[in-house]
């Protein structure tokens, strides 16, 4: 999967978006609320890279 898939967002998305889509992603598979489950982990450890790399713009640029 892409980085904008991960965050269920099209490559020409702008940098609000990515916020948006970070925060929705983040609180719905956050470890706490998901009472730590290993799948909730992976996929939240995953939408936290995903947005680490596309919230730079030259992190995004290289990644591009």
């Amino acid at each position: 999967k892409s980085l904008y898939e991960v965050l269920e967002l099209k490559p020409d998305a702008a940098a609000s978006d990515i916020k948006k889509a970070y925060r929705n992603l983040a609180l719905k598979h956050h470890p706490d609320r998901n009472n730590g489950s290993k799948e909730s982990t992976e996929k939240f450890a995953a939408i936290a890279e995903a947005y680490e790399t596309l919230s730079d713009p030259q992190s995004r640029r290289e990644y591009d």
